[in-house]
């Protein structure tokens, strides 16, 4: 199956039901009222994380996804049909980034998290929800709120406890090959490793640990150069790193010097990635002109790296092909993750969900003099009036006042003929005295 880790869908919930508008009429009885039922609520989409998967690639394929609309409602009080969310299975580590808003709106990191992505409409009042003493017999009623549509780019980020990086080549898939239970492509030339790899580490009977190696970084990763930050987001989430450095003399490059590039690029990328803990590891010890190598640059790091020594970093050698060093090294790996807790937001049983305060209603003047009222609660109040009702105009007029609109319109100094819009609903201002204000609907389009 193909690796896929970022796709873009478009996500709608459902319409909720309109509110029915009906009277009671039976025989023999000579008192009738209104008995319209309300609107049912539309579905969610839902993203639900599951530990099964580890692609979206069949998200690649179906980027479109609608959930179904409420019932109407019916007479006799009868209530229309609310929906069920529609329910959009993705990997464990998916974030939703929704890219009109530019924010993260949820991030899945345990198996059975669910996160409602755009919410179901709810159902409008039928008619008997409005039956007072003064208004007994009311014919109007709200229709189905309209459901949330957004267009999210679906990120995946590998869960580790512990992440490998290096150059390409350096052993990395070699290293988690002999230690888990993953079974990478391995092969001797650059860029072998086109997809993270992920592996359960046994440590003991009671313990393990989930390693990932990521496709080999060069210089420029940070920004997109070889295989770049394509993969390098697999490893935010990681505790400890295992930094996995090539000592053989075939590769022609100076280990040092590549312990320097690796350490750049993470920095770069991130800057919490530089202080995650780490093991450098010098890989191809059974290599004789390697081992030396390698037992020389032991010493040279700390020399020329000085935050090496000052963060106490362990530094072993090992053969990922023999195996020489490798237990020690898983070893010190699982110590490693025992004293560092989780990155945060990752593993975590909370529910990650950004939400922004929004305000009721705002007021921009159109170079064309137009007033333009947007915001979520005005255009909702709107979208759900029936607007060829006269009863149900006077009541929108009602709400708006109540919400606000009208004080706020006249201080940015509105006058009459005005023409004011919210969504699809048009009006030309009429405030006729100071006694009371009149707003006369001058077109409307749905």
């Amino acid at each position: 199956m193909d690796f896929i880790d970022e796709v873009t869908i478009h996500v709608a919930s459902g319409k909720g039901g309109d509110g029915a508008v009906t009277f009671r009429r039976e025989k023999h009885v000579p008192h009738g009222g209104p008995n319209g039922g309300d609107g049912g609520a539309g579905g969610d989409v839902t993203l639900l994380a599951d530990q099964s998967l580890n692609t979206l690639v069949e998200l690649r394929y179906s980027s479109r996804y609608k959930a179904a609309d409420g019932g109407r409602g019916a007479t006799n009080n009868k209530s229309g049909v609310s929906q069920s969310p529609l329910i959009i299975r993705v990997p464990v580590g998916v974030s939703a980034f929704d890219l009109d808003e530019q924010r993260v709106i949820a991030d899945l990191v345990f198996d059975g998290q669910t996160e409602v992505v755009a919410r179901g409409g709810r159902g409008g009042r039928g008619n008997a929800s409005f039956a007072s003493s003064t208004n007994q017999a009311p014919k109007y009623a709200e229709k189905g709120e309209p459901g949330e549509e957004r267009s999210l780019r679906l990120e995946l980020r590998l869960l580790a406890d512990v992440g490998v990086v290096g150059f390409p080549s350096s052993g990395k898939s070699t290293l988690i090959a002999a230690v888990s239970n993953a079974r990478p492509k391995i092969a001797d030339y650059p860029f072998t490793t086109l997809v993270p790899n992920l592996g359960v580490v046994r440590v003991s009977a009671e313990e393990s640990f989930v390693m990932a190696d990521v496709p080999g970084l060069i210089e420029g990763a940070h920004e997109g150069a070889g295989l770049g930050h394509r993969f390098l987001r697999h490893i935010e989430r990681t505790r400890v790193l295992i930094h996995l450095i090539d000592c053989s003399p075939l590769t022609g490059r100076d280990p040092l010097e590549d312990y320097g590039v690796i350490r750049r690029e993470l920095l770069r990328y991130s800057s919490d990635l530089g202080e995650r803990p780490e093991i450098i590891a010098l890989n191809k010890i059974d290599i004789p002109e390697a081992r030396q190598r390698a037992q020389e640059c032991s010493k040279e790091l700390p020399l020329r790296y000085p935050e090496i020594a000052e963060r106490g970093e362990l530094i072993r050698l090992v053969s990922t092909v023999t195996g020489e060093g490798v237990q020690q090294l898983v070893w010190d790996a699982a110590e490693l993750v025992r004293q560092t807790p989780k990155v945060a937001g990752a593993q975590s049983d909370e529910v990650v969900r950004i939400e922004g305060p929004q305000a009721p209603f705002t007021i921009d003047r159109e170079a064309t003099g137009e007033f333009v009222v947007k915001g979520r609660e005005a255009l909702r109040i709107v979208a759900m009036t029936d607007l060829d009702n006269e009863q149900a105009l006077r009541r929108l007029q009602q709400r708006l006042d109540r919400l606000g609109v009208f004080k706020q319109l006249r201080r940015l100094g509105i006058r009459n003929d005005d023409t004011v819009r919210i969504g699809d609903f048009e009006f030309d201002w009429l405030d006729e005295n100071a006694a009371g204000e009149q707003v006369a609907p001058a077109s409307q389009s749905e």
